[in-house]
């Protein structure tokens, strides 16, 4: 077994794409038109698991976007190159929290999501 992937609630799907796949440089690899909904999936240009994009069906969910990890880093984006990632992502205008900081496991930075999603971007050592 393996995990494919997670549900991600966003404002809505043209938001979430937008923001995974222009500034984030994720694929677009399924956005089928269910009729009431559409499933929608984003993942690494480098490969692993994605995102089931979802939109909020009522406003128990709509008050969860941005809070899924409830204040925490919950996702985490590895890469091998991190000053080249961090200076792509700064560009792209991604709000980080922090410097990069040096930690015992690697080159770390905390950046949030214009949902408010909390997450790493980390070159482990």
């Amino acid at each position: 077994m393996r995990l494919s992937a997670l549900t991600l609630i966003v404002p809505s799907y043209d938001e979430g794409i937008a923001f995974f796949c222009d500034t984030m440089g994720f694929e677009l690899t399924e956005d089928i038109d269910q009729g009431h909904k559409r499933w929608v999936r984003v993942t690494p240009s480098g490969g692993g698991g994605g995102f089931i994009l979802a939109e909020p069906g009522n406003a128990q969910q709509r008050a969860a976007i941005g809070q899924q990890g409830a204040g925490r880093v919950w996702l985490f984006l590895e890469t091998d190159d991190f000053a080249t990632a961090h200076a792509r992502l700064e560009a792209a205008n991604v709000h980080f929290e922090e410097t990069p900081r040096i930690e015992p496991y690697g080159t770390v930075a905390v950046f949030r999501d214009p949902f408010g999603n909390r997450w790493d971007l980390i070159q482990f050592t």
